[in-house]
C-alpha cells in the first residue's frame, strides 16, 4: 500500500504517520530514508524485499530531493532507475522475465552501496521514478512518502497515490476550521473548552498546530479529565498567549500609547502573574528584538530570522515588524531599564505595581528613534 502524506501542516502529517506505523505487523522490517540523501534504487530494492518474520514491511521516505538549478539526471540516475522500474512492469515470461531478473540484479547491486546522496538524479526524475514503481509495489510492503509541502493535483506522485494508494493532504487550519481543530483536539484529550478560550488560543497562537497541541495538552493536564478550559486557565498557563500579550505591550510602547500599556501590565498582574516571571518574559522578548534588529540590519528576512534564532515563524514575523519601530539605541535603553527594574524588585525596594508603572514611564522616555 502506498500512502502520500503532503501539505503545509507538518504536525498533522506526522500524527498521521504515527498512526499508520501502529497499524501493521512490521516487526524489524522498518526502514526510514531521507529523499534528499538516498538513491531511488535503494528505496525500490528495500520495498521489493519480502518481510522477515512478520506479515509486512514498512518503508518511510521523508521528503524529496531538493530542487536544484540546472540539475539533470546522470546516465545512471535516469536510466538506472527507469530501466529497473520498466523491467519490473514486464510480463513474467520470455525476454521480459529475463529483463526482470536483470533489473532485480541491478537493484541488489545498488542496494549494496547503501544510502548515497541523491545528487546525481534530479528531483523530477526521482518523483517520476518513484511514481512509476508504485503500481508494482508488493502487497506485503507499506510505502509512506512524507512531504512537508503542497503537491499539485497533477503531480505524478499525487496521481499515483489516488490511483494505487491513498493521498492524505494536511493543510494548516484557518478561521472556523482552526476553531474546530482546537475543539476537536480538546475532545481527544477528554476535556471541554469554552468558545471564548478557543477564540483566545486561535487569536494568539494562530495556525501553529504543534504549538496549539502542546498548549492544549498542558491545559488539559491542569484541568484534569472531564474538566473545562476557560479564559483564565489559558491566560495563566499558556506561555504563547503570555508572550503574545507581551508583544502587544511592546506594540503599545512603540506607538506611544501609555494607557494601553498600563492596562495590559495591570491586567497581567491582576491575573496573578508573578512579577519576576512577567519581567523575565519582557527581558526575553527585548533580547529577541535586539537579535532580530541586528539580523534585519544584515538583510535577513523573517523566515531566515526564525531559522537562525530557532523561534516560531509567526513570532519572527511579528518581531521583524516591531523592530522597524525601534532604533537599536532605544532597544538597548529599554533592556537596561528592565535589568534595573529586575534588581529593584529582587531587593524589594518597590512594589510590583509601582515598579512597572515607572518602567513604562522610562520606556516612553527612551531616546528618539534614529
Amino acid at each position: 500500500m502506498f500512502y502520500l502524506l503532503h501539505g503545509d501542516d507538518e504536525f498533522s502529517s506526522r500524527e498521521v504517520l504515527r498512526r499508520l506505523r501502529q497499524q501493521g505487523d512490521f516487526g524489524y522490517n522498518q526502514d526510514v530514508y531521507h529523499g534528499d540523501e538516498t538513491e531511488l534504487a535503494t528505496i525500490v530494492a528495500t520495498c521489493s524485499t519480502l518481510p522477515f518474520l512478520s506479515e509486512g514491511r514498512l518503508v518511510i521516505v521523508e521528503g524529496l530531493p531538493r530542487k536544484r538549478r540546472g540539475s539533470s539526471s546522470t546516465v545512471q540516475g535516469s536510466e538506472g532507475a527507469g530501466a529497473g522500474l520498466d523491467d519490473d512492469k514486464g510480463s513474467n515470461s520470455g525476454p521480459a522475465a529475463e529483463g526482470e531478473a536483470s533489473g532485480g540484479e541491478r537493484k541488489r547491486s545498488r542496494a549494496r552501496k547503501g544510502n548515497k546522496k541523491a545528487g546525481g538524479v534530479s528531483r523530477a526524475d526521482f518523483e517520476q521514478g518513484l511514481a512509476s514503481f508504485v503500481p508494482s509495489l508488493p502487497a506485503s510492503t507499506t510505502l509512506i512518502l512524507l512531504v512537508d509541502e503542497v503537491l499539485d493535483a497533477r503531480h505524478p506522485l499525487v496521481e499515483a497515490a489516488r490511483r494505487y494508494g491513498q493521498e492524505i493532504k494536511s493543510m494548516l487550519p484557518k478561521g472556523a476550521a482552526l476553531e474546530r481543530w482546537i475543539e476537536e483536539r480538546a475532545a481527544q484529550l477528554k476535556v471541554r473548552i469554552t468558545r471564548e478560550a478557543v477564540a483566545l488560543l486561535a487569536n494568539f497562537i494562530g495556525s501553529q498546530t504543534r504549538m496549539l497541541a502542546n498548549e492544549l495538552e498542558k491545559l488539559a493536564t491542569y484541568v484534569g479529565e472531564g474538566g473545562t478550559i476557560d479564559v483564565p486557565e489559558v491566560r495563566a498557563l499558556s506561555a504563547q498567549v503570555q508572550e503574545t500579550r507581551i508583544f502587544d505591550l511592546t506594540d503599545a510602547l512603540a506607538q506611544r500609547r501609555p494607557q494601553q500599556a498600563f492596562d495590559i501590565l495591570h491586567s497581567l498582574l491582576s491575573e496573578g502573574q508573578p512579577p519576576l516571571l512577567l519581567l523575565g518574559f519582557m527581558l526575553s522578548q527585548v533580547r529577541t528584538l535586539l537579535l532580530v534588529k541586528e539580523l534585519t540590519q544584515k538583510g535577513l528576512r523573517a523566515a531566515e530570522v526564525a531559522a537562525t534564532l530557532g523561534i516560531a515563524p509567526f513570532i519572527a514575523e511579528r518581531a521583524v515588524q516591531q523592530v522597524r519601530q525601534f532604533s537599536l539605541a532605544q532597544l538597548e535603553f529599554i533592556y537596561r531599564q528592565l535589568v534595573e527594574t529586575d534588581a529593584a524588585l529582587k531587593r524589594s525596594r518597590l512594589t510590583p505595581e509601582v515598579a512597572f508603572d515607572l518602567l513604562i514611564m522610562h520606556f516612553l522616555a527612551a531616546p528618539a528613534r534614529s
